[in-house]
């Protein structure tokens, strides 16, 4: 049997109230200046899991965009080849290895910048954060916005009749 609207409701702010007490800025802070490799390497992997969640959402909405385009063109267009091979699909472990690789030498650099200018690895660490999830999500949320934008291009097209459906 369904729940109710109003326990539905209370969900619903039971949800938003605990999506409050997580502050996503505390991932771009640092309480106190770390003193220690042990430290380091530790405000980093805490922040692994949101990283790795980040990065994956944006993974999973550009698949999303990649299949809707695909099965529209398939669908509205007769193309059999607009769904990606299945090789494909094996780039996306790979991927997500590289990124956690790539991920780890966040503290890695951070640890030689600490050796040379201590006094500003904290706003290395921090900057460097930042900068590499902005980065990570747009590289992981391209090719969804390519194929998205390929395949408005693609719909206009059919649309003025500039493309013709396939064996036609």
């Amino acid at each position: 049997m369904p729940d109710s609207p109003p326990s539905q409701a209370r969900r619903i702010l039971d949800w938003i109230n605990a999506a409050r007490k997580f502050k996503v800025s505390s991932l771009y802070t640092r309480d106190a200046p770390v003193t220690s490799a042990r430290e380091v390497i530790g405000w980093w992997e805490v922040r692994r899991v949101p990283y790795n969640l980040m990065v994956g959402s944006a993974g999973i909405l550009s698949g999303i965009v990649i299949g809707v385009v695909a099965m529209g063109a398939y669908f509205l267009f007769g193309a059999d080849d607009s769904f990606p091979d299945t090789f494909s699909l094996f780039l996306i472990p790979i991927y997500a290895v590289v990124a956690n690789i790539c991920y780890t030498g966040g503290w890695v650099v951070e640890l030689l910048i600490r050796t040379v200018w201590k006094r500003e690895s904290d706003r290395f660490a921090i900057a460097s954060f930042s900068t590499g999830v902005v980065f990570s999500v747009l590289l992981t949320l391209l090719p969804g916005i390519l194929f998205g934008i390929a395949g408005v291009f693609g719909l206009l097209g059919h649309l003025f009749g500039l493309v013709h459906k396939q064996g036609t």
